[in-house]
């Protein structure tokens, strides 16, 4: 377990002044992404249900605050809901190489642990770089035969939210290491729930978020944990993954930020859907061409995506048609956009959208296949009703870090969201975004939502 000791003893040390200001300022980044997310989940089917159960069993009051209805809660319940509501609109943040969501989860949980405990905006930032910076490695240990069965979000997601809760709660190694042993022992999340269009994703991450909180409120109060949960003979390599690979546990620690790598989403729509996306997109602008000309349509991808989009053929929801590569395709070729209201208002409606993803198909591609998780590349062939055939290839999709979103198109984005729950005005949403960026100089955030 030396590495699981390395991780622990780095994230114990860990403190804010080391951190360097790219970093600080992408984390700022990545909250603001994350909370427009939650945001623009009001009202939002299955949103209402998580809101009720937390009434019904949590407390009536409390520090912490559910962010799609303004209530006060306990802790736990703030991020249960919270955490619900930033995977929703499918518009949170994802790290390549880890294939894991790390705002909804680190994020959800810390927030309210940080109203809870009266932490500042610093003592925020510093605790979510830690639950990021551990996430992000427990993904890449776990490796891609772990994503083909789990949801990394919710498997590793619990850790990562307990490692960040963790970090404002100053743990020690010793700490950390029955942290992590009681973190690990509740994660679960299959992916089953794609074939049937169920509200499980949601129940995934509220999970992660809560029991990530749950198991470091009882570590500090003396609660033991499983000291090998990451490498022990009956943990979670062993019973989750055929290629754990424990050194990426301690990659660089210190020297190598994870947290700057993460991607930003632009589409609307599974993370997997994005490269073909990209490249379709750009192959249309480049040859002029309209939906109605293309015959067919080849992606080429890697493994990953065929294991999660394979299993949507025709969608009946709006979130499982965020998982159906020819759903998405369509939605670019016919209307040049595949955000939120594309999926809302024309993804199970228009015809031509149907007709579309007929025509779209998944094919493994060795060279994209090699590249995955490091590198999402995308790769489509297009084959038109008059014979001609083209292609197209994007090496980095529209928010990975060599092709980031930038601050004003953060905040674009951001009013984008506020405006499609409808629930926050333009001027509510500025007000939110220069909060966001001053959270250096927070000295309370009881107030954030």
């Amino acid at each position: 377990m030396r590495d699981t000791q390395a991780l622990a003893s780095f994230l114990a040390d860990l403190r804010y002044d080391a951190i360097p200001s790219s970093v600080l300022d992408r984390t700022e980044d990545l909250f603001l992404d994350w909370l427009g997310s939650a945001l623009a989940s009001q009202g939002s089917h299955p949103i209402p249900l998580f809101e009720r159960y937390a009434e019904r069993m949590g407390p009536s009051s409390g520090r912490a605050r559910v962010l799609t209805n303004g209530r006060r809660t306990s802790p736990y319940f703030a991020a249960l809901v919270n955490g619900a509501a930033s995977h929703l609109v499918e518009q949170d943040d994802l790290h390549n190489s880890s294939v894991l969501h790390p705002a909804t989860v680190v994020f959800s949980a810390v927030l309210a642990a940080a109203q809870d405990l009266g932490k500042s905006g610093q003592d925020l930032l510093l605790a979510s770089v830690a639950g990021y910076e551990a996430g992000i490695r427990i993904g890449e240990f776990l490796g891609r035969s772990h994503y083909r069965i789990f949801h990394t979000t919710a498997t590793v997601g619990t850790l990562a939210a307990a490692v960040g809760v963790g970090k404002l709660l100053d743990f020690n190694q010793e700490q950390f290491i029955n942290l992590l042993g009681s973190a690990g022992t509740q994660a679960a999340g299959l992916w089953e729930f794609l074939r049937d269009a169920a509200d499980s994703k949601q129940l995934h991450t509220a999970k992660a978020a809560a029991d990530g909180l749950l198991a470091a409120y009882l570590t500090a109060d003396g609660l033991s944990g499983a000291r090998n949960i990451l490498e022990g003979d009956q943990g979670m390599a062993a019973g989750m993954s055929s290629d754990a690979d424990p050194a990426r546990l301690s990659d660089r620690l210190g020297t190598r930020w994870a947290l700057a790598e993460t991607s930003f989403k632009f589409h609307a729509s599974c993370r997997h859907t994005h490269p073909a996306a990209d490249a379709l997109l750009h192959l249309m602008q480049r040859e002029g061409l309209g939906h109605e000309q293309i015959a067919e349509v080849i992606t080429r991808v890697h493994q990953g995506a065929i294991d999660v989009l394979g299993r949507v053929t025709t969608p009946s929801t709006v979130h499982q048609a965020k998982f159906s590569m020819g759903t998405v395709l369509g939605l670019i070729a016919v209307h040049g956009s595949a955000q939120l209201l594309e999926f809302r208002d024309l993804a199970l409606t228009d015809p031509r959208i149907a007709a579309f993803r007929d025509k779209v198909r998944m094919q493994l591609d060795p060279e994209v296949d090699g590249a995955y998780p490091a590198r999402w590349l995308g790769r489509v062939e297009v084959r038109c009703v008059d014979g001609r055939q083209f292609s197209a290839a994007i090496d980095e999709p529209k928010g990975d870090p060599g092709n980031t979103l930038s601050r004003p198109e953060l905040e674009a984005k951001f009013q984008r969201l506020l405006a499609y729950a409808g629930q926050r005005s333009e001027a509510e949403g500025r007000a939110l975004i220069e909060r966001v960026w001053q959270l250096r100089d927070a000295q309370s955030l009881a107030d954030l939502h």
